[in-house]
């Protein structure tokens, strides 16, 4: 309890942790905020200017830019969130496994990782939406691709020293089986690097995601994402620049509240930068 309440007086993690919180209630309370339809076409009122009832204006189609914002974050957090997740659980999963036996299967995921560090995200990102199109589910697939290996080298080092602690040791020699080792001593000690990665790698998600929908092969319409958004937009980008800017903003606002997050996280959990 109190270490809660050291987090929510700190000033570095509670105002983006607050701006999230914001963010991601008003994307979910989204039709009762707006009342216009993300996909509602009005060629009469294209291209009109912020104001009049439209907070950010009108697009090429006449839909209400500030509307398709919000139901675009939906996209982006949920592309953000769920393929963060998925790759977390499958880094730490392979990082520990590494890190507990050793000897060849060390040697294989960890060389599996390096491969996969090697190989510039962007350029797996578009061979998988180029192999598998632009749907939701091979944007979570390339960007579990993209953040898999970085996790498990991550675990697999932080693993390896709480095994070499006494008590894990000692656990050894009593014939603790590993699972119980597992859950009891390697994952409650890996929760704080755990959170710091978590909000550390849903900025680089976010980005990913808006970048492959800005080149045109992410994110596909009807669907709406920030970056389909904002690459739509970027013929305007001169003559009406709020279209562009508007949901470029709220990527860059999304991405430096997680990453000022991270960064207090790990300032606060981690005990050897506290002791300097």
């Amino acid at each position: 309890m109190n270490n809660i309440k050291s987090l929510i007086k700190n000033r570095s993690v509670f105002i983006p942790a607050a701006i999230i919180i914001f963010i991601v209630l008003l994307a979910i309370i989204a039709p009762f905020v707006t009342g216009y339809d993300e996909t509602g076409q009005n060629l009469l009122s294209r291209l009109m200017p912020p104001g009049n009832g439209h907070i950010f204006g009108t697009d090429e189609l006449g839909r209400d830019v500030f509307t398709r914002m919000l139901y675009g974050t939906r996209v982006s957090l949920s592309i953000a969130l769920i393929p963060t997740l998925a790759a977390l659980a499958a880094g730490t999963l392979l990082g520990i496994i590494a890190a507990y036996f050793g000897g060849w299967q060390d040697f294989l995921i960890m060389r599996m990782a390096d491969i996969m560090l090697s190989i510039p995200g962007m350029l797996l990102a578009m061979v998988v939406l180029y192999t598998f199109g632009g749907s939701l589910l091979s944007v979570y697939i390339a960007i579990v691709l993209i953040e898999w290996g970085s996790i498990a080298r991550v675990v697999n080092e932080t693993s390896s020293v709480i095994l070499e602690n006494d008590y894990v040791l000692a656990a050894k020699s009593m014939g603790v089986r590993g699972v119980m080792i597992v859950l009891r001593h390697i994952l409650p000690n890996l929760v704080p690097t755990l959170i710091v990665l978590f909000t550390i790698n849903i900025p680089s998600s976010i980005l990913s995601e808006s970048a492959l929908s800005f080149l045109g092969i992410g994110i596909q319409p009807p669907k709406v994402s920030l970056g389909l958004m904002a690459g739509a937009s970027k013929e305007f980008l001169f003559q009406m620049p709020w279209l562009s800017l508007a949901p470029a903003g709220m990527i860059m606002l999304l991405s430096l509240s997680f990453n000022f997050l991270g960064d207090a996280l790990r300032e606060l959990l981690d005990p050897k930068r506290r002791e300097v």
